[in-house]
C-alpha cells in the first residue's frame, strides 16, 4: 500500500515547481491554484471580456504545463508565469486586424458620450478598460497596470514605441472620462 500523499501546502514554490516539472500533477495543480487569480486578473484586463479571459487561463496554464521543463529558476516562477501569459494573450490577438488595435481621438469622444448616456452607472477600472479599443487596453495594462516600459511593450505587442506610448496615453484619457474623473 503506497504511502501517504506528499503534502505540497507548505512546501517551497521552488520544490513545488521541481516536483511538477517531473510530471507530478498534484504539484501542478498547486501552482494551478496558487496562480490562477493573478494570471486571471491579467487575461481579463488584456481581453476585456470574461469569458474570453477564462478561456484564455486555461490555455496559459495549458502552455504552462507543455513548457514546464524549459523552466531554469533563472527569474521567480510568478514572472516566468507572467511572461507566459503576457504571449499567449498577445498571441491570441494577433490574428485582429490592425485597424481594431488603432484608437483615435473620435473614439474617446463616442466613448465618454456613451459613458454618460447611462444615467449613475457604477463603473469599475475593469469595466472601463473593457470598454477600450483593444489596442489602447493592451498597451495601458501592459504599461500602466504590469509595469513594462513603452518599448518593451512596443515589442511585444509588434508597434513602434511611440505608438505603444501614444496608445497607453489616449487609454488613459478615455479612462478618466469613463470613470468621470
Amino acid at each position: 500500500m503506497p504511502g501517504p500523499s506528499p503534502s505540497y501546502d507548505d512546501a517551497p514554490i521552488d520544490d513545488v515547481v521541481r516536483r511538477a516539472q517531473r510530471g507530478d500533477v498534484d504539484a501542478f495543480e498547486r501552482l494551478y491554484r496558487r496562480h490562477a487569480p493573478p494570471v486571471y486578473a491579467l487575461c481579463r484586463r488584456m481581453a476585456g471580456d470574461e469569458r474570453e479571459a477564462r478561456e484564455l487561463v486555461q490555455d496559459v496554464f495549458v502552455r504552462a504545463w507543455e513548457r514546464l521543463a524549459s523552466f531554469r529558476g533563472q527569474s521567480a516562477f510568478a514572472t516566468w508565469l507572467h511572461r507566459l501569459a503576457v504571449n499567449t494573450v498577445l498571441e491570441h490577438f494577433r490574428g485582429a486586424k490592425r485597424d481594431d488595435l488603432r484608437f483615435n481621438d473620435e473614439e474617446v469622444d463616442l466613448l465618454g458620450t456613451s459613458f454618460e448616456a447611462q444615467a449613475n452607472a457604477q463603473v469599475d477600472l475593469d469595466a472601463a478598460l473593457a470598454r477600450l479599443p483593444h489596442g489602447a487596453r493592451v498597451a495601458f495594462v501592459l504599461h500602466d497596470i504590469e509595469g513594462y516600459s513603452h518599448e518593451e511593450v512596443a515589442e511585444l505587442t509588434g508597434t513602434a514605441p511611440g505608438t505603444a506610448r501614444a496608445q497607453a496615453w489616449r487609454a488613459r484619457r478615455a479612462l478618466l472620462k469613463l470613470l468621470d474623473l
